[in-house]
């Protein structure tokens, strides 16, 4: 995929050979993508309860204190982030964490960085 690339400068590091190794740029902008998503404190509330349970609309509204229409449109952009799913059951529509390594990995990472702000007191210790 990439070519040979010869450095300007040559400090020792071999950066040119990492560079084999490098993903291509589509890769970086899907991370980017999925961190955009979570760039607000709202959705990486509602993706992180989705990742503990399977909710409706109204009951995800009263967990995290907002609004109906502004938990659907959180819930809409996680959606077409492929971060969560959902699923009709009558008149209801529940949602939750989608069942993929990248959610997974996401929810593990938004736990261990809620940790290193606000340890807890077992920890400090």
């Amino acid at each position: 995929m990439t070519t040979e690339k010869k450095l300007p400068h040559d400090h020792g590091q071999k950066a040119e050979e990492k560079l084999k190794d490098m993903p291509n740029v589509d890769k970086f902008q899907t991370v980017a993508d999925i961190f955009k998503q979570l760039g607000d404190g709202s959705r990486i509330r509602i993706f992180w309860l989705l990742c503990h349970c399977e909710e409706c609309v109204i009951n995800i509204s009263a967990l995290v204190d907002m609004s109906s229409p502004a938990v659907s449109h959180h819930l809409r952009q996680l959606k077409s982030g492929g971060l969560i799913v959902s699923r009709r059951d009558g008149k209801e529509v529940y949602y939750k964490a989608a069942d993929t390594e990248q959610a997974q990995l996401l929810h593990h990472m938004i736990e261990a960085m809620v940790e290193i702000a606000c340890p807890t007191e077992e920890s400090r210790n």
